[in-house]
């Protein structure tokens, strides 16, 4: 299968490892021969401000990283620590485009500017759609760590 592009470039904190990091990491590989994944270092996590404790780095990189070798793409990938919110993005690297869920899609936008005003080109954004629950809200890490909702969209309580 062709991809559409040589090399995309997708960044997450991936916190509680869940259906919807599964689905933007999925559409990565599909448009991407290559894709390089900034993991959000502990540092960044915290200046993100997230309402809930995040876990290692660590381990985290280790539910990416066996998930990517499930899917048969890790040789595909390439893991960097994300340091900043932007990443690699603001640099004359070699990522054609960047995967972003809707949630993060004004971030993308934000960074297209600041690429124009270096004199870079921009980036195609492809935006993934926030995965359902069974409630039908999206699934996200705040909602798995207060126990509404498991990894896969499944109510714990209603």
């Amino acid at each position: 299968m062709t991809r559409k592009f040589e090399t995309v470039a997708v960044g997450g904190t991936f916190d509680e490892f869940h259906k919807g990091h599964k689905a933007l990491l999925l559409k990565a590989f599909e448009v991407g021969a290559h894709t390089v994944i900034g993991l959000s270092t502990d540092d960044l996590a915290l200046k993100l401000k997230k309402n809930h404790e995040v876990a290692p780095y660590e381990k985290r990189l280790k539910e990416l990283t066996d998930f990517l070798k499930r899917q048969g793409v890790l040789k595909r990938a390439e893991i960097v620590p994300l340091e900043s919110p932007d990443g690699i993005t603001l640099s004359k690297g070699p990522a054609q485009a960047l995967v972003v869920s809707q949630e993060t899609e004004a971030r993308a936008r934000e960074i297209n500017r600041k690429r124009k005003a270096k004199g870079l080109l921009p980036l195609h954004v492809i935006v993934v759609n926030m995965v359902p629950a069974e409630d039908h809200l999206a699934i996200s890490t705040t909602r798995i760590k207060q126990k509404e909702i498991d990894r896969e969209g499944r109510l714990l309580r209603t």
